[in-house]
């Protein structure tokens, strides 16, 4: 069976992790650090922190801002159940709105949902294809949105208007009109969970990149602080001669990344563009071409003029197809020994929300989208055999289909 998203873990990475366990330094310290710089450098944003995942960093960015309970934060209904979980729980709305046929928000859709309540904006790179982060940028700063603004707290007032908190979970290493995520609005946060491009097994980072009058590093310096219980120091600090006292200055969270994930992270990070993108690159490209050939294929926009994806999932649709039937062909493939599949279920679909009075009606791209969707596999030792063989899986899955 070709599996659908194996971890990338060869002798560098076992190397660099035995080195930070013979270290004696495994939680946060010196490797996590190393990692929130050249994560700052590679994508051109102020500051770094890293974290215990994107989810968490997400989380963490919302309460920072201030958002609770009678606010707004406005998401794509198609993206995962972590976007707006996120919102849950900090007693906030999740606002669905409705996506193009690439995948990402739709800025008419956003624009129609702001209301004064409306504190932030979640755009998600779905699959590794960045937004359109230019219009979205514009839309918070237009002076009628900006009047209908109601800030609350510190923060909102010092900003003076919506956040943009981009989930780039998938994004790291895409690009908008030559920046790469992370650089492209407010506050990015990347995930490098198992399945991503680059992994430190659970994992993620806040990217700072606010304007005036937020300083990015001393904000860092805060976000370190909430990151860890409130403690004024983390456990590196309080590692030097004389240095053990601290205090406690808020009650904190516990969300900070561990130098043995870090450790995974440092290599990875280092051969990223020359290595892990090119070899993505090269799937996403040889399955263009196989499926370009077929009327039925429905291949993924993933680089344009102003955009270049990550190349995270190569998310294929299948014209004229129902639900029903697109999972016959997933049925078919897997019949192949080929693991695939759908990114995503909407989150109105989902029984959590539904319940909440969400409707997939009011979303109808996002339907079409998703009931048309197969996810192929994308991974650094996918073999030119084994992409042979995914393509012949799903296209004798189709041609079964379309026979029945």
């Amino acid at each position: 069976m070709i599996p659908f998203s194996p971890p990338r873990v060869d002798q560098k990475i076992i190397d660099e992790v035995v080195d930070t366990l013979k270290s004696g330094w495994i939680t946060t310290g010196p490797k996590t650090k190393k990692l929130e710089v050249l994560l700052s450098d590679y994508c051109g944003h102020k500051s770094t922190l890293c974290v215990n995942s994107g989810s968490g960093g997400l989380e963490l960015m919302l309460m920072w801002y201030g958002v609770g309970p009678g606010d707004e934060v406005i998401i794509p209904a198609y993206t995962y159940t972590a976007t707006a979980n996120v919102i849950m729980h900090t007693g906030a709305k999740p606002i669905f709105v409705d996506v193009k046929d690439d995948f990402n928000i739709d800025v008419d859709e956003i624009r129609a949902a702001i209301t004064p309540n409306t504190k932030v904006i979640m755009p998600v790179d779905i699959g590794g294809f960045p937004c359109d982060y230019d219009e979205i940028n514009a839309l918070v700063r237009d002076k009628d949105i900006q009047a209908m603004f109601e800030p609350k707290g510190k923060e909102q007032n010092a900003l003076g208007r919506i956040l943009i908190l981009s989930d780039a979970a998938h994004s790291l290493g895409a690009e908008y009109k030559g920046a790469k995520s992370g650089s492209l609005t407010d506050v990015t946060v990347f995930s490098f969970h198992a399945v991503k491009n680059l992994t430190t097994s659970e994992g993620g980072a806040i990217c700072l990149n606010l304007p005036k009058p937020f300083v990015n590093d001393e904000l860092y310096k805060s976000l370190n602080i909430k990151s860890l219980h409130g403690q004024s120091k983390d456990a590196l600090a309080k590692s030097q001669i004389g240095n053990w006292r601290y205090d406690v200055l808020e009650a904190g969270y516990k969300y900070n990344m561990t130098d043995i994930a870090a450790a995974m992270g440092l290599v990875e990070i280092q051969r990223y563009e020359s290595d892990m993108l090119v070899k993505r690159k090269y799937i996403f490209d040889r399955y263009a071409v196989a499926f370009s050939k077929y009327k039925w294929a429905w291949v993924p926009t993933y680089e344009t003029e102003d955009k270049k994806s990550s190349y995270h999932v190569f998310m294929l649709r299948i014209h004229g197809i129902s639900e029903v039937r697109r999972d016959q062909v997933i049925d078919g493939i897997f019949k192949r020994e080929v693991s695939v599949n759908v990114h995503f279920i909407p989150l109105p679909m989902m029984s959590f929300y539904s319940k909440l009075g969400y409707s997939i009606g009011d979303t109808p791209n996002a339907f079409i989208n998703y009931s048309h969707e197969i996810s192929l596999p994308v991974y650094y030792d996918l073999t030119d055999k084994q992409i042979d063989t995914v393509i012949k899986a799903v296209v004798d899955s189709v041609m079964e289909m379309h026979e029945k």
